[in-house]
């Protein structure tokens, strides 16, 4: 089978509950019918009015979680009236597993709303994105391509630990994670150079279980000969499947070049770092995207055993 069939072979046997926020929107009703047709989960779309039972509940978690943002009761109720928000809440308040929205809402939206209801993973302070590229059997995970324009070596390495957790879930192989620059193991120096090393120091200092290294170039990274000229005694060199891109620029520049240049196809982007999934969604979504969106963050929940 193809990544793609194995994706979905692995949520049919998850059957998780997808909640769609954006009930009123063809393309979410056409994808609604498909996950249902296909098997991949049980499939709940909003539509207004929603079900005012499930309300008090909602307001409790938006307060608990956010008390200075909501201090009142009124303020929560306001903030349900957003569908991504009630949809994340059912999320945080674990009444559906994944939520899968922002066809019709900006990014930042989305995040907000996971933020107030999921949070972000233990360990994790940063949400970020990333994109699965996939060409016949091989799939790298690039990171981050979606959210935080200028990380923070802190930044960088919670994109690297969530991209590692996630592909554990979403590909079933072992994360191989470099941190890329300009610079190979001390070619050249400078201060992105250096934000890029300390990265990589802090996210090695919590022992993340995975391997990691950097600062590495893309070369470096992915080609074995390459490595063994450059980085020989890298434990990552040459064998990457995690690319932590130095900031947003590079990264949201590559998977568009890989994937229009190198015919790779792009899943994403996925949102990770968060304690649930909640998964986000272009405003020029298809159909076909978001069942490939949906798909994806089923397995961000975790399989069944």
């Amino acid at each position: 089978m193809s990544f793609r069939e194995r994706v979905y072979e692995r949520a049919r046997r998850a059957r998780k509950h997808i909640v769609l926020p954006e009930g009123d929107d063809p393309r979410v009703r056409e994808a609604a019918q498909r996950l249902e047709q296909e098997g991949l989960g049980v499939v709940e779309v909003l539509e207004r009015p929603y079900p005012a039972s499930r309300i008090p509940h909602l307001v409790r978690l938006l307060r608990e979680n956010r008390p200075a943002r909501f201090p009142t009761e009124a303020a929560a109720r306001a903030a349900l009236e957003h569908p991504l928000t009630f949809g994340a809440c059912l999320v945080g308040a674990g009444l559906a597993d994944v939520m899968v929205g922002g066809a019709t809402f900006p990014s930042g939206d989305t995040i907000r709303a996971a933020l107030w209801t999921v949070g972000t993973a233990p360990g994790i302070a940063t949400v970020s994105g990333a994109f699965y590229m996939v060409r016949d059997e091989t799939v790298l995970t690039f990171t981050d391509c979606a959210v935080v324009p200028e990380p923070t070596p802190a930044q960088l390495a919670d994109a690297g630990a969530a991209a590692a957790r996630d592909r554990r879930r979403i590909v079933g192989d072992e994360p191989v994670v470099a941190f890329l620059s300009y610079s190979t193991r001390g070619s050249a120096a400078g201060e992105r150079v250096e934000r890029v090393r300390q990265a990589v120091s802090i996210l090695q200092a919590r022992g993340p279980g995975f391997v990691c290294d950097g600062e590495l170039q893309g070369d470096a990274a992915l080609v074995a000969d390459v490595a063994a000229r450059k980085a020989p005694a890298s434990p990552v060199a040459g064998r990457a499947n995690v690319l932590v891109f130095p900031d947003l620029d590079s990264g949201n520049i590559a998977y568009k070049l890989v994937q229009r240049l190198g015919g790779w196809e792009a899943i994403g982007p996925i949102l990770q770092g968060l304690a649930r999934p909640v998964a986000d969604l272009s405003r020029g979504a298809t159909a076909d995207d978001i069942v490939d969106t949906a798909v994806v963050a089923v397995l961000q929940a975790g399989e069944r055993t």
